[in-house]
């Protein structure tokens, strides 16, 4: 049985498990399993024999997301179309600079980058250059030696700097961007929109088999806007539109008698032009949504 000061050492800590497992997993309710696998852990061991509590924490549920990520690769090759993160209101309360390295690291963008990198890569990034644990402990945590650990993450480093994908513009020029992406939908005036995408916009609809969603990712400011006006339009002007924080950055609930049935979220590019757009329509991927404590 765990005592009153030990369930207290774990809560404190819930919180940056949550953050650190969703970035790692892309999935809320994965991350969720692989904290409360740690508490379980973390309930049947003898803290006596633990010096440091919150670096063995960080090692066990890193260690378990890592078992769970590799798991659930193996269901992604046989997703049906196109794989996304889930999406997760975010609720952000530090300084404003913090603020922004954080919410960066949860753009869905960010998240698609992480799915190329090994689970080794992938954990010793986040831990390191997000959440400022040391070489040594994150080299204890992965069970390798700390030079190998600091490759890792400077690969990862580069492939992520390369595709610049923590690139997040104004809070201004994104809900531009929401209204005029409103008004195509609703109205079928696209002119306003047309002029904030990026030549090579990329749209892609996650449904995961569940619900109607395009399988292949639609590429060109020409094939996106026709496919907005030809045919969501139809399927999406009755809905309430709900203008929130997703992933770190401001997006759109749509709603049909009360439960969320699509979410859309975007990318930048240097530009401050939308590079992509992200529809989340799988109902599994928006069962939990809700205002989540992750940062």
């Amino acid at each position: 049985m765990l005592d009153n000061d030990n369930v207290r050492i774990f809560e404190n800590e819930r919180a940056k498990l949550l953050s650190i497992a969703y970035r790692i997993l892309g999935s809320l309710a994965d991350a969720e399993d692989a904290v409360q696998d740690t508490f379980l852990t973390w309930a049947k061991t003898d803290r006596e024999m633990i010096e440091n509590p919150i670096a063995w924490l960080t090692t066990i549920y890193t260690r378990r997301s890592l078992d769970l990520l590799r798991s659930v690769q193996k269901n992604r090759v046989n997703y049906v179309g196109s794989w996304l993160p889930e999406p997760i209101q975010t609720v952000m309360e530090n300084d404003a600079e913090t603020q922004l390295a954080l919410a960066s690291s949860l753009a869905t963008a960010f998240l698609l980058m992480l799915e190329r990198l090994t689970p080794k890569e992938r954990a010793a990034y986040l831990l390191y250059d997000i959440f400022d644990v040391s070489y040594s402990d994150i080299a204890e945590t992965l069970n390798m030696q700390e030079t190998a650990c600091r490759k890792l993450v400077s690969r990862a480093k580069a492939n992520i700097e390369q595709t610049k994908v923590r690139y997040t513009t104004t809070a201004e020029r994104q809900d531009q961007l929401l209204f005029a992406f409103q008004t195509t939908i609703t109205s079928r005036s696209a002119t306003q929109f047309a002029s904030l995408l990026s030549d090579d916009i990329r749209l892609c609809a996650d449904g995961g088999g569940k619900a109607p969603a395009i399988l292949n990712a639609l590429q060109g400011k020409t094939e996106v806007i026709a496919f907005l006006l030809e045919q969501l339009h139809h399927y999406w002007i009755d809905y309430q539109w709900v203008f929130t924080d997703i992933n770190g950055s401001r997006g759109i609930l749509l709603n049909c008698e009360g439960s969320t049935v699509v979410t859309v979220s975007f990318a930048f590019d240097e530009t401050d032009k939308a590079s992509n757009i992200y529809i989340v329509r799988n109902p599994d991927k928006l069962a939990k949504l809700s205002v989540v404590a992750i940062r």
